[in-house]
């Protein structure tokens, strides 16, 4: 602030020289604006120009008077300048403006909230499908890593509405919010859905008590991770083999195992209106479909070979990496 006060205080300084140069010359040599402008700026600047006429004694007084005046000044400006450029926080200013435009320009994008345990998790997932996503953390630590690790991000309080106005929600395709506090989950899932009516918002939930507010609140998911967390530990003593079989399948292209989605609307149109069995994805490329998502959000396990392929409905895949690659390179 000081700096910047600095700053202010030289341009000031500055104009101030300039108009009692201008006024001055007015005043003793009986110039017009212009050339007392002229003169003003080539006394100021010292860069040795030709002068309109031939100084008399008082006009020689007042021009050494206002070169000692603009050295003066400049000398203190360029001190306040270079402090100004020199301060971390100048610069800080200016990338973090330059992520901002970049930030509103993003379409579809997923907005985190809170960059925690589960926050955290999220991006890395999010980063290896390389979606878009920005991050609305508070913490100044967590932001510095958020810096060094390239991941965009808003600097504000998720349950204000001005952050999350910030991060483009009203472009955004989903929210996660991740924050420790099933109240400010809560706050965050009323304020988004007022931002945006049609997207995704997932949150995280300490307490299954807060399901239901958070579900009327607008949230499209709830995520409790201490229930999943004691529900998996439990069914590996109940059912080991069959949870490790299960853990083996991931959307993770690092695994031996993966389940993509497959949207109809981004399949060929001549699939349209077709059915799983026309699609012949185990022929081409050994993949099977293991899931059928309707247009009304409803999921069919296992389903028919005659189920027929809507618009805006879903295919769950499953099949080993090479698999999947020959999958999209087939569709």
């Amino acid at each position: 602030m000081v700096v910047r006060t600095k700053l202010y205080i030289s341009i000031l300084l500055l104009t101030a020289v300039l108009i009692i140069g201008v006024v001055g010359f007015i005043i003793i040599s009986d110039e017009t604006f212009i050339d007392s402008l002229y003169m003003t700026i080539i006394t100021m600047s010292t860069v040795g120009f030709g002068t309109l006429h031939e100084l008399n004694q008082t006009e020689k007084l007042f021009t050494i008077i206002l070169i000692i005046l603009s050295i003066g000044v400049y000398g203190y400006s360029v001190t306040a300048l270079t402090e100004y450029l020199a301060n971390d926080n100048f610069f800080q200013r200016l990338k973090y403006k330059k992520m901002h435009q970049k930030i509103q320009k993003l379409r579809n994008h997923t907005v985190v909230c809170g960059y925690g345990r589960n926050g955290r998790q999220a991006v890395v997932k999010l980063k290896k499908f390389n979606m878009p996503c920005v991050v609305i953390e508070k913490n100044k630590e967590i932001l510095e890593e958020l810096d060094r690790n390239n991941i965009l991000y808003i600097d504000g309080d998720a349950t204000g509405e001005e952050a999350l106005e910030k991060a483009a929600l009203q472009n955004a395709k989903s929210l996660i919010t991740a924050l420790p506090s099933d109240a400010d989950n809560l706050f965050v899932v009323l304020s988004a859905r007022q931002l945006n009516k049609d997207f995704t918002i997932i949150s995280r939930a300490s307490y299954e008590s807060s399901r239901k507010k958070l579900m009327i609140a607008g949230a499209t998911n709830i995520i409790l991770p201490d229930q999943i967390g004691g529900d998996h530990m439990a069914s590996l003593v109940v059912t080991p083999d069959l949870i490790e079989f299960i853990d083996r399948l991931s959307i993770s292209e690092e695994c031996s195992t993966n389940l993509v989605e497959i949207s109809i609307n981004d399949l060929p149109s001549e699939f349209l209106n077709k059915t799983i069995l026309d699609l012949d994805l185990r022929n081409l490329s050994g993949c099977t479909v293991i899931g059928f998502k309707t247009p009304q959000n409803e999921y069919i396990i296992n389903p028919e070979a005659t189920t027929k392929l809507e618009s805006n409905s879903n295919l769950i895949v499953l099949g080993r990496p090479n698999q999947i690659e020959k999958m999209r390179q087939v569709l």
